[in-house]
């Protein structure tokens, strides 16, 4: 018999199935299985025996096609010099954002063009991290309609919608859309607003499973990027700023989608028992009914995976309400709240954690970018792990055992001192947690120092760069009835906190810096314009890319900081941008467009002219000697209003209109009504002077196939309040003329 080539041996298991299988069909076509041996192979076993060749040569074929893929994906997601790729939102397992690619580099950068590009629609977010694999882009807009694009002409291959805007209901109201994609042998994984997560094939987009993470009925949402580890995806969800939510996060098989184990971030009420005992360990740090209130601890965006240990961090949100008061009354530390947690990625099981603000009460998740890293630490090699989280100190963290490393600030912190490297607790100021009716003004603000615009590490150089945010908040919770106080579920500004964000347009500044980890100094900054900058891309060509929200794309040296090139994308560039090689060329690709909550910053934000419905959002691929050229800008936005000869100033449920809309409404359309480009600015819009189609559309979801979502939540007066609110706010942008 010819011998078939086996794969590392383990296909005798695919062989013996094969076996198997054949003997039983025999069985079944009235073959007598005990015949002597000769006869069979002079007879009807010489057929069977060629018949167990083809069917066990086959099987092996699949079996060792099957082992090629995943041997290929892990290839592609764990290589740090194979730079062809970028197949995952930070490119490998550790998420450096680094490329080794240097054909694009500092010498020559001057000379990088445009590719092409290629205009997306309207609605939907524009702000999330393309992926590139085997010469092709997959990117997701709005509310998760993915694309493939060719990476060398930019012709869309294929364009899949979940169609999220017809079943999320009121999920709608809980964010603007997808920050990223997650690749697998042939497949992408995308989630989606009401919390579905769908494998696509990757060649020609269509569904080849969906689960559906969260329930339908909770506030949970998805908005970050799954991850892929070892053949699994895994997914987390956002909702502790706008309901009763316990954090989790759900892991799956990558190839067929059945669940393998879920890990909840914080602890449920104990009547019911406990998951396991990381969950009563968990408990004991809590106090009061918390779990009335949900705990929070949402994994909306980060997470990263060491291969070497098989182990996955979690970076983990702030609490629900923010209150720690009303949340968990005491001084327990409500684990595992605002924390980096080390999980066994092949069980779920706890490994360790590190809390970087125990007990919050100030929306300080440490939900941001985590990397990976060996660095020579006291001249030895340590595995670290790396984060500058929202409280503006930047950590360094020993990843096999959890320990704190170095922890200095990177911006302007007020909330504490220092943190103790003893404890790994940070040294508090005296009344941030607004006691006794005080306020307290803290830096930074709610926004973090850093949000989930990604940092990058540059292995060339040792350093990192971070998109820095600097603006402050006032807290006090005076006013807030601590014993009776209850959520409205779906709130975007319902945290039991009264926060007073200094976001005069110019109350804050934002630069990118490139920082030290092993000595924890700033070594260079750029200021950029606005609170606001992108996500940022290293490579090993000396270079790193960041994106501005007045439009610009840069190219810095990546040692001095000095701005070697930039472009004008015509619309705001945030989003994390990419490389990537095809046939021997480097491409960079980032997506255009306004969102994130920049977009509430009302004067702050408006003041670079973006409107929500004419601004452009594309993708746009970047090579040298590229020749492409985009049509000009748009005009500047400024909203106008119409007058309002009916209106009357002293209506008075105009405060109460006020009220509501910086609960619901503020979030998409803007601090005081002022849209900074993410929604429309409804101070120019007639809309509000009918109160019939004003009713209709908040309350009866009428635009709902817009991205509009409908509020059944609110009472017929609540929205009649907003609808006058609007009218005073256009009747004050009238006067200002």
């Amino acid at each position: 018999m010819r011998p078939v080539r086996l794969c590392f041996g383990v296909q005798s298991t695919g062989r013996a199935f094969a076996i198997r299988k054949i003997f039983t069909e025999e069985r079944s076509m009235g073959i007598d299985m005990h015949r002597p041996a000769s006869r069979w192979i002079q007879g009807d076993g010489g057929r069977f025996w060629r018949a167990i060749q083809i069917a066990a040569g086959a099987a092996l074929l699949v079996f060792c096609a099957a082992q090629a893929a995943a041997a290929d994906g892990v290839q592609k997601l764990r290589d740090g010099n194979q730079g062809n790729d970028w197949a995952a939102f930070g490119r490998t397992y550790g998420e450096q954002h680094f490329s080794p690619l240097t054909q694009i580099q500092d010498k020559n950068v001057h000379r990088l063009g445009l590719a092409w590009s290629l205009d997306l629609e309207y609605p939907g977010n524009s702000v999330s991290a393309p992926i590139a694999v085997d010469g092709v882009v997959y990117v997701a807009t709005g509310y998760s309609i993915v694309r493939a694009i060719d990476a060398v002409t930019g012709r869309q291959l294929w364009r899949y919608d979940p169609k999220v805007a017809e079943v999320a209901g009121p999920k709608l109201r809980n964010g603007w859309g997808i920050r990223g994609l997650a690749w697998w042998n042939g497949k992408i994984y995308v989630g989606t607003q009401e919390g579905r997560l769908i494998a696509l094939d990757a060649k020609k987009g269509k569904p080849l499973w969906t689960v559906q993470t969260t329930s339908k009925e909770d506030v949970r949402f998805i908005s970050g990027p799954p991850r892929v580890f070892a053949g699994k995806v895994i997914i987390g969800h956002g909702g502790a700023d706008t309901g009763a939510t316990r954090g989790y996060v759900t892991t799956y098989d990558a190839e067929t989608g059945k669940q393998l184990w879920r890990f909840y971030t914080v602890p449920g009420n104990p009547a019911d028992g406990f998951e396991d005992e990381t969950q009563a360990m968990a408990a004991k740090t809590w106090s009061g009914k918390w779990w009335e209130f949900g705990g929070g601890g949402t994994v909306w965006n980060a997470m990263t995976y060491d291969e070497e240990s098989d182990t996955i961090f979690l970076g983990i949100g702030n609490g629900a309400p923010w209150n720690k008061k009303l949340r968990s009354p005491g001084a327990g530390d409500d684990l595992f709240l605002c924390s980096i947690v080390a999980l066994d990625a092949r069980t779920g099981k706890y490994k360790w954690h590190y809390q970087v603000n125990p007990g919050e009460s100030w929306d300080y998740n440490a939900a941001m970018d985590m990397q990976l890293a060996t660095l020579t630490i006291g001249g030895k090699p340590r595995k670290v792990l790396m984060q500058a989280p929202k409280n503006g100190f930047f950590y360094v963290i020993d990843r096999e055992t959890g320990k704190l490393i170095s922890a200095e600030p990177y911006a302007k912190v007020t909330w504490a001192k220092s943190i103790d490297l003893t404890t790994g607790r940070p040294v508090e100021a005296p009344n941030v947690r607004f006691e006794n009716g005080t306020e307290f003004e803290l830096w930074p603000s709610p926004l973090g120092a850093h949000n989930w615009l990604p940092m990058s590490f540059s292995p060339k150089t040792g350093l990192v760069y971070i998109p820095t945010l600097e603006l402050g908040a006032v807290y006090n919770d005076k006013g807030i009835d601590l014993k009776n106080w209850r959520r409205r579920e779906g709130g975007s500004n319902d945290n039991a906190v009264n926060v007073r964000i200094k976001a005069e347009p110019d109350g804050g500044v934002s630069y990118l810096q490139a920082w030290d980890p092993v000595t924890q100094k700033r070594v260079w900054k750029v200021e950029t314009p606005g609170y606001w900058s992108g996500g940022t891309l290293a490579s090993a060509g000396n270079l790193v890319f960041q994106g501005q929200a007045d439009g610009k794309f840069n190219a810095y040296a990546a040692a001095t900081g000095k701005r070697l090139w930039t472009y004008n994308t015509r619309g705001a560039a945030i989003a994390p941008p990419i490389t990537y090689s095809v046939k021997g060329k480097q491409y960079v690709t980032v997506l255009s467009g306004f969102g994130t909550s920049y977009g509430l910053f009302g004067d702050a934000s408006a003041k670079f002219g973006w409107d929500a419905r004419s601004q452009p959002r594309r993708v746009l691929t970047f090579a040298l000697d590229g020749k492409g050229k985009l049509p000009p800008a748009p005009p500047f936005y400024k909203a106008k209003a119409t007058p309002d000869p009916e209106f009357q100033p002293g209506a008075s449920n105009i405060t109460l209109g006020s009220t509501i809309y910086h609960q619901q409404c503020y979030i998409c359309h803007g601090l005081e009504a002022i849209s900074g480009g993410t929604a429309p600015d409804l101070r120019a819009s007639m809309v509000p002077r009918v109160p019939e189609a004003f009713q209709q559309i908040v309350r009866g979801g009428a635009m709902t196939q817009t991205g509009m979502p409908g509020f059944e939540n609110l009472s017929v007066d609540e929205v009649e309040g907003i609808r006058q609110y609007l009218r005073s706010r256009s009747q004050e942008l009238q006067s200002a003329k």
